[in-house]
């Protein structure tokens, strides 16, 4: 049959127009050009009008492409996700019947367990594992990108033992799903895969606590695998999460859809917030234990962007008041050096999230001076001028108060490097996100604070979603360096993801994205957003009591801000 008459598509790589007969995959495309792309190593992926698609999809009409590497946020998830199945296939031929749980990111990798077996992953099981991975991608076996009745897919997982899939592809009425397919087994991810296993080859897998870490190659270095390191405290505040979302049997999208059409939503919501409670009054008592013992006389709290650090500082500074503790709070913001003073980016904008744009010996003199008791006065930044002022404002600390400070830099060493550590109480807060679409697909943190700051801006800031996800980039990168390297410093993490809270974000967000044009860069972004949104069933803020951390980016807090 002969094919649709030539057409052309407008490649951004190459800044042109490029022949293609209709019908033909990019895949075609890309190896006739891949030369003259520019990328730092195999496309993985390919932007379709803004859109992420895998590298088999047809052309049947112009369209505007972009071949992607994993160097790109969106061309690492593809190459993640297609590790991940990979994985499944090694477990699938080595150990049939086993069920693999791709729980959460962490040390720069993937944290991995077989379900109900926490002891089955010993040192030779996961080497038995990573070389039958390395004989699939040795193989370069094509992932099949499939399309049929859900109904039908939903047999096909089930025959596959995949109830967790089933539990989600029953809630969330798709009338057809997109599946892989590997060799003998099939898979279901929210995202496409690379176009072969071939292309999956710097990888590793490795022991870590009970079970294993997925690693996939370092993007400063794509022929090398991403370094990392433990992290034991931020493991153990994933865990204690999950470990509650076993007890209340919540612990995928499926589940708790379940739970919300069956009309537990009011329940479930009292209870994460009694448990965001709990956490709160164990590290107010564990302050005041550490106060009355002679230490713990000043709390920092940070955290990223968007983890809800000042809801956190308000509640525990609650906490604190009924020990007959006295949080008095010093504004880091107020220690801002002069505008003329301040470091500039890489693109030479101020870098208001530097260490240094803070004055650090003026900060470090004055909590000195308010802990040995004296009276200091507290200065303000005015952001109009762009200069330090000092309006008669003053502190003191009585016997019984204790100094609060909330901040992103409060973690860090060098911010109060005068003040003895038996001094300082640090909490790292952050939205570790604990649910998971279903066993082989994760939710990652930064979506999760993604969607609130989008929703937090839009509400409060008037801005839309295309500016935030503009943005987005340049805050993480600042988190990266300013934030993350410390939070094994804390004396206490604090998780303040809430398991509902998707569903509640669901209703503000959509309308929010949706604004976003089909023309921008940021549409890929939106678009994926807004297809992870649509596995969870909404719930009505309604019930949400106006302490909750979330009232913070959704609004009808009892808090100032």
């Amino acid at each position: 049959m002969k094919k649709y008459d030539e057409l052309k598509v407008f490649c951004k790589n190459t800044n042109e127009y490029l022949a293609i007969e209709g019908g033909d995959a990019l895949i075609d495309l890309y190896d006739t050009v891949k030369g003259r792309l520019g990328l730092k190593g195999e496309a993985v992926c390919v932007l379709v009008n803004n859109k992420v698609e895998d590298l088999h999809y047809p052309v049947f009409a112009p369209k505007h492409i972009e071949f992607i590497d994993i160097t790109s946020n969106a061309g690492y998830r593809v190459f993640t996700r297609s590790l991940c199945m990979v994985l499944y296939k090694a477990l699938n031929d080595l150990y049939p019947g086993k069920r693999l749980c791709i729980q959460h990111s962490i040390s720069s990798g993937h944290y991995c367990q077989i379900k109900h077996e926490e002891d089955f992953l010993t040192p030779q099981v996961i080497e038995q594992l990573k070389h039958r991975m390395g004989e699939i991608i040795a193989a370069d076996m094509p992932f099949k990108r499939r399309e049929r009745l859900t109904a039908d897919v939903i047999e096909m997982f089930r025959k596959q033992g995949l109830k967790d899939k089933v539990r989600i592809l029953e809630t969330v009425n798709q009338l057809y799903t997109i599946y892989y397919k590997l060799d003998d087994i099939i898979d279901s991810f929210y995202g496409p895969l690379v176009p072969s296993t071939g292309m999956l080859k710097v990888f590793d897998l490795v022991p870590y606590e009970k079970g294993m870490l997925l690693l996939g190659p370092d993007r400063a270095d794509i022929s090398k695998v991403v370094k990392w390191a433990p992290q034991p405290k931020l493991f153990n505040a994933f865990t204690d999460y999950i470990n509650f979302n076993k007890i209340i049997r919540v612990g995928d999208v499926g589940e708790l859809n379940r739970a919300i059409n069956a009309g537990y939503a009011p329940l479930l919501i009292n209870v994460v917030e009694a448990l965001h409670n709990k956490y709160f009054i164990q590290i107010a008592d564990e302050i005041t234990r550490r106060y009355h013992e002679g230490g713990a006389r000043v709390v920092l709290i940070a955290g990223p962007s968007s983890s809800g650090k000042t809801t956190s500082s308000k509640r525990l500074a609650i906490q604190l008041i009924t020990n007959c503790i006295v949080p008095k709070v010093v504004e880091l913001d107020n220690y801002f050096v002069n505008r003329d003073r301040t470091p500039r980016d890489e693109k030479g904008d101020y870098d208001y999230e530097s260490l240094y744009a803070l004055d650090l010996e003026q900060f470090n003199k004055d909590v000195t001076d308010l802990l040995a008791g004296k009276e200091v006065a507290m200065p303000t930044y005015n952001f109009k001028t762009g200069e330090r002022e000092y309006l008669g404002n003053t502190l003191k600390l009585e016997q019984g108060d204790i100094l609060l400070m909330e901040g992103i830099h409060g973690l860090n060493p060098e911010l109060t490097s005068t003040i003895p550590d038996e001094q300082k109480f640090r909490v790292f807060v952050s939205a570790l996100t604990t649910l998971n679409i279903d066993d082989h697909n994760w939710i990652g943190t930064y979506d999760n604070r993604l969607l609130r700051r989008i929703i937090r801006d839009y509400k409060y800031r008037g801005c839309g979603a295309l500016d935030t996800i503009k943005r987005w980039p340049s805050v993480r990168r600042g988190e990266d360096k300013w934030i993350m390297p410390f939070h094994e410093n804390a004396d206490a993490m604090f998780n303040s993801s809430l398991l509902f809270e998707l569903s509640v974000m669901k209703s503000y967000a959509l309308p929010i994205l949706q604004q976003v044009p089909s023309n921008t860069p940021e549409y890929a972004e939106a678009s994926r957003l807004i297809k992870f949104l649509n596995y969870f069933e909404s719930i009505d803020e309604k019930d949400i009591p106006s302490t909750s951390l979330l009232r913070e980016f959704l609004g009808g807090s009892s808090f100032h801000y």
